[in-house]
């Protein structure tokens, strides 16, 4: 049976991720306090405590990332040799590295923490966000948005989510200001998600080439599986072109509707490590089951399974 592994990106956070995870395994605890060390951030609290920097870039993506990497370390000795690819949703790709070997876990988490900084670095003097639009084709919202970036509005289509599922990204006004149009059109849902980064479009042109410094530094030519690519839709397995989509990454769509639908035949069971909201978009894009692994029981449950 050939399984993909995938991971979640950044808006699964909440607090009480990993809990029963961490209270259940010592391996879960040493991970938890090799993020805290590396990071010099009390990862527990973080995660498990009602704070306001879980939601902020530079700590929600080691946080995911922590997640869902101590779910697929759990998982692993059942799983292995079975992968057949592994995806993931933004942030997720990391992830998804990080479980193929290519990244290591302190060098994983040290990247994303890195990342997320300078994801707020660029955006911060932007006022720039993200919309989710609901009930729309992709060719309107891609002609809208060039219709409006031709009249000089700050406007992309970011996330290919699933049929009638867009996140747009651009200036926060600028998206705002597309809300009565959009509703015209007939989107049965346009609202602003609590970020103050915009991913994936041409706002992050700004960080590549650092962010390709760091890539070249910490990627690893060990990869145990192809990742499928957020760019292309199609599987890399090399660190060059691993160097080249990772930075093309920041500044182009997420595309993960077509990820799933392109590689559907060489699965036959999607692995949702850490979250379940991909579990979510799943059910519009393929027959086969998505199983989402979140909790210690859910783990559990599996392992036991023959």
């Amino acid at each position: 049976m050939n399984k993909a592994v995938i991971f979640p990106g950044q808006g699964c956070q909440s607090i009480g991720m990993g809990k029963s995870l961490f209270e259940n395994s010592q391996e879960v605890r040493e991970l938890f306090e090799k993020a805290s060390d590396l990071l010099k951030e009390d990862m527990q609290k973080l995660c498990f405590e009602e704070n306001d920097k879980l939601n902020l870039t530079r700590y929600t993506q080691p946080a995911i990332l922590l997640v869902s990497y101590s779910v697929f370390h759990l998982i692993k000795p059942k799983i292995n040799g079975e992968i057949n690819l592994a995806l993931g949703h933004s942030l997720g790709e990391f992830s998804a590295l990080c479980a193929s070997g290519a990244l290591s876990f302190e060098e994983a988490i040290k990247l994303v923490s890195q990342r997320g900084n300078l994801m707020e670095e660029s955006c911060k003097k932007q006022q720039a966000g993200m919309m989710v639009v609901l009930g729309l084709e992709d060719s309107t919202l891609e002609e809208l948005c060039d219709k409006k970036r031709n009249v000089g509005l700050k406007v992309w289509c970011a996330n290919y989510n699933g049929d009638g599922q867009m996140v747009l990204a651009g200036s926060k006004e600028d998206l705002l200001e597309l809300e009565v149009e959009l509703k015209g059109l007939g989107a049965k849902r346009a609202l602003m998600l609590p970020m103050s980064v915009a991913s994936h479009c041409p706002i992050l042109e700004n960080m590549c080439k650092e962010f390709e410094m760091l890539l070249e530094k910490t990627l690893q030519e060990s990869f145990a599986f192809s990742i499928v690519s957020n760019v292309t839709a199609r599987p890399y397995n090399t660190k060059n072109q691993a160097l080249d989509l990772l930075s093309k990454q920041l500044i182009s769509p997420v595309l993960y509707k077509q990820s799933i639908r392109e590689n559907d035949s060489a699965v036959d069971l999607f692995i949702e490590c850490g979250g379940n909201v991909l579990k979510g978009l799943n059910k519009r894009l393929t027959q086969k089951e998505t199983l989402s692994l979140q909790t210690y029981d859910e783990i559990q449950n599996f392992l036991q399974k023959d």
